[in-house]
C-alpha cells in the first residue's frame, strides 16, 4: 500500500468526498475536520486490503475504485458484498463490530480515505451531522448483512435437508431397481418352470399340501426376528438335505426357504406327500413362488421407505399448511426430525433413547417452527458427537401446564465461558462454512414467540437443552 497525499492534495480530498450523495447536507467544516485527521491510501487491484479475524480499525471512504467482501464457504469465497466509489465502510461511530468477518480484495486500482477510530470520541462531540451519517449507515449494514446471513442459514438447512433426504432414499431406491431387474430375470425362466408343473401327475389333497405349506409360511412372512447364528444353522441344514438329495447347486434355494422359515421336516414332509417322481418339479414350483413373492416384497417395503421419507418432509416443513398456531403433537415433530437427520445418527454412530410421556396432550403452537427448534439442537448435538459416537437422550414430559423437551447429548460439550454467548446472533464454534451462528438464535427466538424458556445445561460427556412450552398460547 502506498500513503500519502501526493496524487490528490488536500482540498481536492475534501471536494471529492463532499460530492458524494451519502454525506449530502454534511457542513464542509466536518469533512475538512476528518481530512487533517485522516490519510489516504493507494491499493493496487488483486491486493488483500483486510482478512477475516483483522481488527477493524478505521473509517474507510472510497475516492476512486472498487473492493471485493467475500466470506468463505465450504472452502470456496462468496461475495457478499462491493465497496465502491463513493461509499462509507470500514469502522463506523457506536458499532460494536471488532473483527472483519470476512475478506477484502481490491477488484481495481483504488484509492481509499480512512480514519483511525482513535479519532471517533472527538468525531462524535464535534461533527454531529457527519455521526448521525455514520450511524444511519451502520444501521443499513447491519440490517443488510443480518439479511444475507439469514438466508446463508436457511440455504445451509436446506442443503442439510436435501443430503440427508437424497442418502436416505438412495438406498431404497436401489433396493427397487435391483429387485426389479432380478425378478424380470426370475419371471424370464417362468415358462420351462411352467412346462414341469403342468406335466406333474398329482392328486387334489396333495395340491391341497402343497399350498396350505406354502401359503401358510408366506403369511407368516419372513423372519426378521430370528438372530443370525441361528438362521445360518438352519440354512447349513438345508443346503446339507438339499445337496444329499441331489440338488448340486441349491445355495439360494436354501436361503430362501430359509427365509420363510422351512427346515428339514418340512422337506422331509414335502418330499413324503408329492412322491419321489413329483417332488422336484414341485421344489421348483415352491421356489419359483417364494422367490416371487420375496422380490415383490423388497419391492414394497423400499417403495414404502420411501413414502414414508417424503411424508416426513413433508410433515417436517408443513407446507401444506399455514402458519398459524395449532393443536401440535411434538412428538410428531420430533419423529419427522429424527428421520430427517437419520442419515447424520447412522453416520455418527448415535444411539437415540427416547424418553416420551406417550400420554402427551396437544399443544396450541407452530409445527413448522418447533420443527427448527428440533432440528437446530438435534443437529448440534450429533456434531458435538462426530468423532466418538454417542447416545442422544429426547425426553418430554408434562410439568403443570407445560411442555418440557430435553435434548442431552453425550458429547464433548459446551465451554463454560462461552455458554452465556450461544445465543448471540453470528456467534459459533463451527468451522467456517459449517454454520452462521443463527442457529441457536432462531432457535430462543421461536422459543420466546412461544411465550417458552429454553436453558443450557453442559459438561464435557453431558449437553442438556431444556425447553419448556406452555400448553396453551
Amino acid at each position: 500500500m502506498k500513503t500519502g497525499f501526493a496524487i490528490m492534495n488536500h482540498q481536492e480530498i475534501v471536494e471529492r468526498i463532499a460530492s458524494f450523495s451519502v454525506l449530502e447536507g454534511v457542513p464542509i467544516s466536518q469533512i475538512e475536520w476528518i481530512v487533517e485527521r485522516g490519510e489516504l491510501v493507494e491499493i493496487p487491484a488483486g491486493e488483500q486490503i483486510f482478512k477475516r479475524g483483522d481488527s477493524i480499525d478505521r473509517l474507510l471512504i472510497m475516492l476512486d475504485g472498487l473492493f471485493s467482501l467475500k466470506v468463505q464457504q465450504a472452502g470456496q469465497f462468496k461475495e457478499l458484498a462491493q465497496i465502491k466509489t463513493g461509499d462509507v465502510s470500514g469502522a463506523l461511530p457506536y458499532s460494536r463490530a471488532q473483527s472483519a468477518t470476512g475478506h477484502a480484495f481490491a477488484v481495481t486500482d483504488s484509492k481509499v480515505f480512512t480514519l483511525s477510530v482513535d479519532h471517533f470520541y472527538d468525531l462524535i462531540c464535534e461533527c454531529h451531522e457527519v455521526t448521525a451519517v455514520l450511524v444511519h449507515l451502520m444501521t443499513d449494514r447491519v440490517r443488510d448483512f443480518s439479511r444475507f446471513q439469514h438466508q446463508s442459514e436457511k440455504l445451509m438447512a436446506l442443503g442439510k435437508l436435501s443430503a440427508g433426504l437424497a442418502h436416505e432414499l438412495n438406498n431404497p431406491a436401489a433396493a427397487i431397481v435391483r429387485s426389479a431387474e432380478s425378478l424380470e430375470k426370475h419371471l424370464g425362466t417362468v415358462p420351462d418352470k411352467l412346462k414341469k408343473v403342468i406335466s406333474m401327475e398329482i392328486l387334489d389333497d396333495q395340491i391341497d399340501f402343497v399350498n396350505n405349506l406354502v401359503f401358510g409360511k408366506l403369511r407368516q412372512g419372513i423372519n426378521k426376528t430370528e438372530s443370525m447364528i441361528a438362521r445360518a444353522d438352519r440354512e447349513d441344514e438345508l443346503t446339507d438335505w438339499l445337496e444329499d438329495n441331489g440338488y448340486g447347486d441349491c445355495y439360494m434355494l436354501a436361503e430362501t426357504l430359509a427365509d420363510y422359515r422351512f427346515d428339514v421336516a418340512d422337506l422331509d414332509g414335502l418330499k413324503e406327500r408329492m412322491g419321489e417322481k413329483e417332488f422336484p418339479s414341485m421344489l421348483t414350483w415352491v421356489d419359483n413362488v417364494l422367490t416371487t413373492e420375496k422380490m415383490v416384497g423388497e419391492i414394497k417395503d423400499a417403495s414404502k421407505r420411501i413414502s414414508t421419507l417424503v411424508n416426513s418432509v413433508k410433515e417436517y416443513s408443513h407446507m401444506d399448511r399455514s402458519g398459524d398456531y395449532e393443536p401440535t403433537d411434538i412428538h410428531i415433530g420430533l419423529r419427522t426430525t429424527l428421520s430427517i437427520l437419520n442419515h447424520k445418527v447412522k453416520k455418527n454412530q448415535v444411539t437415540v433413547e427416547e424418553n416420551w410421556q406417550t400420554d402427551m396432550p396437544k399443544m396450541a403452537a407452530s409445527p413448522g417452527e418447533l420443527n427448527q427448534v428440533w432440528t437446530n439442537i438435534i443437529d448440534n448435538a450429533l456434531d458435538a458427537m462426530e468423532e466418538a459416537g454417542g447416545t442422544l437422550t429426547i425426553t418430554t414430559k408434562m410439568v403443570g401446564d407445560n411442555v418440557r423437551v430435553n435434548i442431552s447429548d453425550t458429547g464433548k460439550g459446551i465451554p463454560k465461558d462461552i455458554q452465556d454467548r450461544i445465543f448471540e446472533p453470528f456467534f459459533t464454534t463451527k468451522d467456517i462454512g459449517k454454520g452462521t451462528g443463527l442457529g441457536l438464535e432462531t432457535v430462543q427466538q421461536i422459543v420466546e414467540n412461544h411465550n417458552g424458556t429454553i436453558k443450557l445445561q453442559s459438561q464435557p460427556g453431558n449437553t442438556t437443552f431444556e425447553i419448556c412450552l406452555p400448553l396453551k398460547h
